[in-house]
């Protein structure tokens, strides 16, 4: 199978996803609004609330709900074939991760800019908002204590990528300066921010930063997780427009450049596929493909940490909602290229079939080690990029993605910290509840592991907390859709899928950590379950009700006129 025509097809279907069923969602299931007054306009604050440039805020958008887990994702699941990645990535892309995304972002934003926790209070009830909390605090403490372990990983074996990696954070606040103080042009922003990025990336490649083996009586992988997580809890504090919306701006064009860059050398190097389709001869100890497939690749088809976003920064940002379209949908069509780009990197970076078995001679193998070595290859191979440089290309884009998802993580988490100190009867500051996230996070990276490895100790349950926390995410749309009267199967038959898989997935775990006497995963696993299956019933008694009751009232959508301010106005 030559990558050329996969990617031809991956990309046609994507496109036109976007152009044809985003709108088809836009117009007659979400009916977005271009007067509805968004939060960013009605409780714009200059911290969290803050009228963002669509193009903007899809950069922010974008580079935060991607990461690292659309390249880890799919690197892994190849191993099953390609073709079974491949359809997962691109039908997931259309059908599952773009309306799951533009419907939490839609969601929220008609709820004054409410998170999903808050509003599962309000659509399904109390009880189940409650354990719909805990499922995603579980879930963003897997996020950012695993992304700290794989960003300093790639720090360490790659350390070109160390100048660039942190250098961008000094592109991003002159760039935050550049459009709200100064009020620059944004394509001359984007020029200028672009060339700053990738002349650090040539400075880096030039000139690799190594640490030493230790570093404060710490291993190098554990001073830079120790660093990170220091660095996200000073960001995850600071007003969005300062460092949070220009860096993951400034990435979401590097990545996009990075896409350009690996599909451009397809198109001119139009490397072989060398893995099978459908792999017959999988390593020993691999489970089925069914369903672990689709809780293995979840950013890249649908993600439940895309909902989270949507509704706890994104959301806070939107100038108008028509914006939710490009912002959502089109971030989860990027996240999708990159997922079809990992899996080609990861299948036709290889020389021989016997190179690529090589790598994946057991279940879990791959990853973003060889996203970067196929990556490198293909890169070489069609732009003529020396190797060392095609891998800190590469590398610099896998970190700084996953350092985007790290502090938005933080951010994240520490709203719903203050939501569970609300519920009982506490009222934490922003520094009390980002100290709290950072000692349990620290206390999980550092107390499991002397290294700092311990954040990977539940990463295993990463993707079907994930896809059961998107499954979550679409009950809350089915009430909503049901109670307004609008057209629901787009959502309903998603939801159907994904519940049943991931319930599926988490069983199967069960016995697999039963077996292993891994008896902390086996507890969490069963409290995942346990508070899955309640909101679920929750939501059916919800859906129930909504189907019974009369129509809800239509908001009067032109009533109100978008006022306030827009990107270029900025905090005073």
């Amino acid at each position: 199978m030559n990558s050329l025509l996969l990617a031809a097809i991956g990309v046609s279907m994507m496109i036109a996803g976007y152009l044809l069923y985003s709108r088809f969602l836009s117009r007659r299931v979400f009916r977005l609004s271009s007067s509805f007054r968004t939060p960013a306009h009605e409780l714009s604050d200059g911290v969290d609330y803050v009228p963002t440039n669509k193009f903007v805020l899809w950069g922010h958008h974008f580079t935060s709900v991607a990461g690292a887990a659309p390249i880890v994702g799919p690197a892994v699941a190849v191993i099953w074939g390609w073709a079974p990645a491949f359809l997962w990535v691109t039908l997931g892309t259309v059908f599952f991760a773009g309306m799951h995304d533009l419907g939490a972002l839609w969601a929220s934003v008609r709820n004054r800019g409410q998170s999903i926790g808050a509003l599962s209070a309000r659509y399904i009830g109390v009880r189940g908002s409650r354990l719909f909390l805990v499922v995603i605090f579980l879930l963003l403490l897997m996020v950012n204590a695993a992304f700290a372990v794989v960003i300093s990983g790639l720090l360490v074996s790659t350390p070109s990528a160390v100048i660039p990696t942190w250098g961008a954070l000094v592109v991003a606040v002159l760039i935050g300066q550049a459009i709200y103080r100064l009020r620059w042009n944004l394509a001359t922003v984007s020029v200028v921010g672009v060339a700053a990025l990738y002349g650090l990336i040539l400075l880096g490649d030039r000139f690799p930063l190594a640490l030493p083996e230790t570093v404060l009586g710490m291993s190098a992988g554990a001073f830079w997780i120790v660093v990170l997580f220091l660095y996200a809890g000073i960001a995850s504090m600071l007003p969005v427009w300062v460092l949070l919306q220009p860096r993951d701006y400034i990435n979401g064009l590097q990545l996009f450049i990075g896409l350009g860059l690996l599909y451009g050398s397809v198109l001119i190097a139009s490397p072989t596929i060398v893995a099978p389709a459908l792999n017959r001869a999988l390593p020993e100890g691999t489970p089925g493909l069914m369903p672990l497939l689709f809780v293995t690749i979840a950013c890249g088809a649908i993600s439940g940490f895309h909902g989270v976003v949507s509704s706890g920064t994104s959301s806070k940002q939107l100038d108008a909602e028509t914006d939710a379209r490009f912002v959502g949908y089109f971030g989860a069509v990027g996240e999708g290229l990159l997922a079809l780009g990992a899996i080609i990197a990861t299948t036709a970076g290889f020389r021989t079939l016997a190179d690529w078995e090589q790598v994946y001679s057991a279940f879990g193998q791959g990853g973003v080690v060889a996203f970067v070595s196929g990556g490198g290859a293909i890169l070489n191979a069609g732009l003529g990029l020396p190797a060392s440089l095609s891998a800190t290309v590469l590398a610099t884009m896998a970190v700084l993605f996953a350092a985007t998802t790290m502090d938005t993580g933080v951010r994240l988490q520490r709203f719903v910290v203050q939501e569970i100190g609300e519920i009982a009867g506490l009222r934490l500051t922003p520094v009390i509840a980002t100290a709290i996230v950072l000692v349990v996070c620290v206390g999980l990276a550092f107390g499991a592991g002397a290294d700092g490895s311990g954040g990977m100790v539940i990463w295993p349950l990463f993707g079907t907390t994930n896809q059961i926390l998107a499954a979550l995410t679409l009950s809350i749309l089915a009430v909503m859709l049901t109670r307004k009267r609008r057209p629901v199967l787009p959502v309903l038959l998603p939801l159907l899928f994904v519940l049943v898989v991931s319930l599926y997935a988490l069983i199967i775990q069960m016995g697999t950590f039963f077996a292993e006497r891994n008896w902390l995963l086996l507890v969490l696993d069963v409290i995942i379950l346990i508070a899955a299956l309640w909101v679920v019933l929750e939501s059916a008694v919800a859906l129930s009700r909504a189907r019974s009751a009369a129509p809800e009232v239509e908001e009067d959508d032109e009533s109100a006129p978008v006022g306030g301010r827009s990107v270029g106005d900025g905090p005073a």
